[in-house]
């Protein structure tokens, strides 16, 4: 997409932001599934963004970077947090270095890891990701060698949690300094609990106006905050052994230095199996000998598939659904 045809579509969610309708079209990111897409209420749009910029700080005059796709709840929730708070909207067309040609950092970012991790690659991007004042992350897991490299940085990182349901995130984790954690701590407004199954059920009025239940297996502490494990469609039931997917790639994303995705297969014997996709560039040996030294053997996929890249949504989510469909085939 050039920068010109990310404007257009910039004027024309404006176009609507500003019409007579009390309600915007937002897009699912698919991640589990086919995209669908949501009427979502304005004013929760604006109380959404009150809450992030409130949190943050955020005041008019600051500069906010706008690197994501219209069609999705965080590009628009950046474009409404901007006109709520009276924030300097900087335009870039959604792409993997959104950095590469700015001069200086903005006050406010909101990026993907994806996005994170190529800025982090090439020295002039990383002086600009570091001197931003306020980065949130999210779209997609945080892994352990991306998170240690945003441990030492001087400003505000963090990790958010939320869904297009929810108008963006509805709880924050700090990733760097001395604050940083594994837990994400919700807005104020904001309540938790789990299901019977372990699953996270939100309560946020000033955003959803009921009970909102969601797919992913979370932990509550004693503080009131909450981490998730995975997501409940994520599990792989394998002779009777339930596995998350999200586990085993933060385990092995430790020892690899390169992408990969766990994802299942229908199996005669154990119901399902464990199977890995990996670039088909890799040496396939050298993985199997991480994966048999580092997982635990129920964990250890039974199946490794060559890709030629690994299947991602819009927003840089790993694209589950359509993994599973490799895997099948």
């Amino acid at each position: 997409m050039t920068l010109n045809e990310f404007l257009q579509d910039l004027k024309a969610f404006l176009q609507e932001w500003h019409n007579d309708e009390p309600t915007v079209w937002v897009h699912t990111s698919g991640s589990t599934g086919t995209p669908k897409p949501l009427q979502v209420e304005k004013e929760r749009m604006k109380a959404s963004a009150r809450l992030t910029c409130q949190f943050l700080g955020l005041k008019e005059g600051d500069t906010a970077l706008l690197c994501m796709p219209l069609q999705y709840i965080a590009g628009k929730m950046v474009v409404v947090r901007s006109l709520v708070a009276g924030l300097r909207l900087i335009p870039v067309a959604p792409c993997g270095h959104p950095l590469k040609d700015l001069k200086e950092a903005p006050t406010f970012a909101a990026m993907i890891p994806m996005q994170v991790y190529n800025s982090l690659q090439v020295p002039e991007e990383k002086h600009i990701l570091k001197n931003i004042q306020h980065l949130i992350i999210g779209g997609g897991a945080i892994d352990t060698s991306l998170a240690n490299e945003l441990k030492y940085f001087p400003n505000q990182v963090w990790s958010t949690y939320g869904m297009t349901e929810t108008l963006s995130h509805i709880a924050l984790r700090r990733l760097n300094g001395k604050e940083a954690s594994d837990w994400y701590t919700p807005f104020d407004s904001v309540r938790i609990r789990l299901s019977e199954e372990d699953t996270l059920i939100i309560y946020a009025p000033n955003v959803c106006a009921e009970e909102l239940a969601t797919n992913d297996i979370a932990e509550i502490n004693e503080e009131g905050k909450f981490r998730i494990l995975g997501r409940k469609d994520n599990t792989i039931n394998s002779g009777g052994v339930k596995v998350q997917m999200e586990q085993v790639e933060a385990l092995l994303r430790e020892h690899l230095s390169i992408p990969i995705q766990i994802t299942a297969a229908p199996d005669t014997k154990f119901g399902e199996i464990v199977v890995l996709l990996y670039p088909k560039v890799e040496d396939v040996k050298a993985i199997k000998a991480v994966c048999e030294k580092e997982l635990p053997l129920y964990w250890q996929p039974k199946r490794y598939i060559p890709v030629e890249t690994l299947p991602l949504t819009g927003t840089g989510k790993s694209d589950r659904a359509t993994a599973r469909q490799i895997a099948k085939k």
